[in-house]
């Protein structure tokens, strides 16, 4: 047996975990009819083949109607969930690992306009920031109904095949009755932490009683609001000690903080730039007083940090939650003794900001992840070996070029500068977004382990190409940022690349016209903040940055803010003219009768990039399939079979923003979905 802490088993009450590695529940919004179909079990099951000891599902599951997911979650409350949970359960038993569900109620973290359109119930009027919604304060028999939904939902579980069921308590409903800041209810619910408290137990209560003891129950909850008249860190030890004396549940798992706004959110489960478990010791501590099993997540993103947290005991079991949404392999990779094989998480956190923008879950530079179904996390060998030609090593010709190697292709790439890495390297110029450069270097790491060669300081050109006898070329060259947006005065204006690398002096009035809403946008800000700019952002949107989402968003803003950034909605940059040594920007409005003026010594522009995409056309007539690409063999997972010229010598295809501009996950699935049927 290997002496490794994270391979260690764990015995939870009669459930003998096979390690130490969980995966927290989360709700990647892949269900359909709020039900956990084919794809959402394929997603969980593959975490399960990849060798987590417990994996839970939902983030969470809604038990009474007037809890309305305000994203895609699973829908407890419906008896039809049953078969679908047995299918997910027996699935995840078959690879060995166990499996649990998380259930709620949301109280005013949802929305009364969605589902049934039932009024938002709370513990108090208070509306939460994040959902908008001003709450019914519940009554008395709302609270019997909703007990009752609680344990008719773990019964369903039970039915269904689950391990256990996790009760979420931050920030939800549970939370809102604990906290003195949203309980304004008189006892027996309201006034005293007992009170505060009784709805919990109340809940456990009546779900032990419908599924016995032989099943597990557990609850994540926040043991320190870190809010000011909020729950305190006393106040959850002491919170934390009477949920084990209560003899209701099997473990705690610790969460710090509070969710009901996007920072206090990002603090909770924090994102590149920010420290790695930053609530670790905090979960130490509360195993400490409470010496009970404990439960955490909260950025875990690598093995070194998960081993620490078992062999120093702050916890009985360690979530890597985020990790296994890039990587679900990570623990057999553990075993096999290849932990340089685990693609890391950056925290770049596409995957939570998709779902908080009503999307679904998918890694930045994962693109199998919640594609299982058409999309291979280890790939095939070909039954042909072909020579591969890969123009350009960003992170689309990067993908294309490792998958292409995995399958045994002999494969080259060529790379315009001196080092491979696209728009990721520049975006990794800003500090707090140096963690994407891992994107980069995995994927070269990879390369080098599969034999695929290299030649940068090379800009090919098609006798470059046709010198290699290629079967297949790939151009992923990537764009060039795109700046003639104006009807006038293109030629007075600066790209937010050319900020971000340096090329350009920072000015020291500067107005950033944004209208792509990217990263690129807001980091050429911090930039020009940072160098002591005053800077003005403005954009013709609603809202400015709306493709940094919400949790990204939080950090631009803690240092923008602080550097007295002035940000500017709906009004678009027309034109601009020299003045002296001032440009004068004409601003106007898409919704018409605005003119105004700006007086500045630099504008910056953010539109985006344009293809660059020259070596494509010229390869073009010389291919077999002119480059037309079968959207129905793409889509199929069918290799391409377009031959519109017999006389070409190579297939042609094109990826990443090479195409049109899109973002680095765009880019990765593009040159895995391409490569892997080569």
């Amino acid at each position: 047996m290997s002496n490794d802490p994270l391979l260690q088993p764990y015995q939870l009450k009669h459930l003998t975990l096979r390690n130490r590695i969980i995966v927290t529940s989360h709700e990647p919004a892949y269900p359909e009819d709020g039900m956990p179909k084919e794809r959402y079990r394929a997603y969980t099951v593959e975490r399960a083949k990849g060798g987590v000891a417990l994996t839970m599902t939902a983030g969470s599951a809604a038990v009474s109607r007037d809890s309305p997911p305000v994203f895609n979650n699973l829908l407890a409350y419906k008896d039809e969930i049953v078969p679908w949970i047995r299918e997910m359960t027996d699935a995840v038993h078959e690879q060995g690992a166990a499996i649990m569900i998380q259930l709620t109620h949301l109280g005013r973290r949802t929305r009364w306009d969605k589902g049934d359109w039932l009024p938002v119930v709370a513990p108090s009027h208070h509306r939460e920031a994040s959902h908008r919604a001003f709450p019914k304060k519940i009554e008395d028999w709302d609270i019997e109904r909703i007990i009752k939904d609680f344990a008719d939902a773990a019964e369903r579980m039970k039915a269904g095949g689950m391990d256990g069921v996790e009760l979420e308590a931050y920030g939800h409903l549970i939370d809102q009755f604990a906290s003195p800041l949203t309980n304004e209810l008189d006892a027996p619910y309201g006034g005293s932490l007992e009170n505060r408290m009784r709805f919990c137990f109340d809940v456990f209560k009546a779900m032990r009683k419908r599924v016995g003891d032989d099943f597990i129950l557990g609850v994540r909850y926040t043991a320190d609001e870190c809010l000011p008249g909020g729950t305190s860190k006393a106040d959850g030890i002491e919170i934390s000690k009477r949920l084990k004396e209560s003899g209701l549940i099997d473990y705690l798992n610790i969460i710090r903080g509070h969710i009901d706004t996007d920072p206090g959110l990002t603090d909770v489960i924090p994102i590149q730039g920010m420290a790695n478990s930053p609530h670790l010791d905090f979960a130490g501590e509360i195993r400490v007083a409470t010496n009970f099993p404990t439960f955490h997540a909260a950025k875990i993103p690598d093995v070194a940090t998960a081993r620490h947290a078992i062999a120093a005991g702050k916890v009985d079991m360690v979530g890597m939650t985020r990790a296994h949404m890039t990587d679900p392999h990570i623990v057999r990779k553990i075993i096999e003794k290849r932990e340089e094989d685990i693609r890391p998480c950056v925290g770049a956190n596409y995957c939570l900001d998709r779902i908080y923008q009503g999307g679904a879950a998918y890694c930045i530079h994962n693109a199998a992840t919640g594609r299982e179904q058409t999309m291979p996390h280890i790939v095939a060998k070909a039954d042909v070996r072909k020579k591969v030609v890969v123009v350009g090593a960003g992170p689309a010709g990067l993908e294309a070029a490792r998958v292409a190697g995995e399958r045994g292709h002999d494969v080259v790439v060529f790379e315009a500068a001196p080092h491979a890495g696209g728009q990721i390297r520049l975006t990794a110029q800003s500090e707090r977004r140096r963690e994407m450069i891992s994107i980069i270097d995995w994927r070269m790491s990879q390369c080098e382990k599969y034999g695929v060669r290299f030649h940068f300081n090379t800009w090919a050109e098609a006798e470059t190409v046709n010198a290699e006898k290629p079967d297949v070329v790939i151009i992923a060259t990537g764009g060039l940022p795109h700046t003639e947006v104006l009807s006038k005065g293109n030629e007075l204006v600066v790209s937010s690349w050319d900020i971000i690398s340096g090329d350009v002096k920072p000015g020291t009035n500067v107005l950033i016209f944004d209208d792509a809403g990217d990263h690129a946008g807001l980091q050429a800000a911090e930039f020009l903040a940072k160098a002591g700019a005053k800077v003005e952002i403005m954009t013709p949107d609603r809202s400015f940055a709306p493709e940094v989402m919400a949790m990204n968003l939080v950090p631009y803003m803690r240092s923008l803010q602080k550097l007295d950034v002035t940000f500017t909605v709906t009004f678009r940059l027309e034109s601009a003219e020299k003045n002296g040594n001032q440009i004068v920007a004409h601003v106007g409005s898409d919704y018409g009768g605005i003119a105004k003026q700006r007086h500045v010594d630099q504008i910056v522009v953010n539109h985006g990039t344009i293809p660059l995409d020259e070596l494509y056309f010229e390869l073009k007539p010389l291919s077999s399939n002119l480059g037309e690409i079968s959207h129905d063999q793409l889509l199929a997972g069918k290799p391409q079979s377009v031959n519109h010229n017999p006389e070409g010598k190579f297939q042609l295809f094109r990826i990443g923003d090479a195409v049109a501009a899109r973002n680095t996950h765009a880019a990765i699935y593009d040159g895995l979905r391409i490569a892997k049927d080569i």
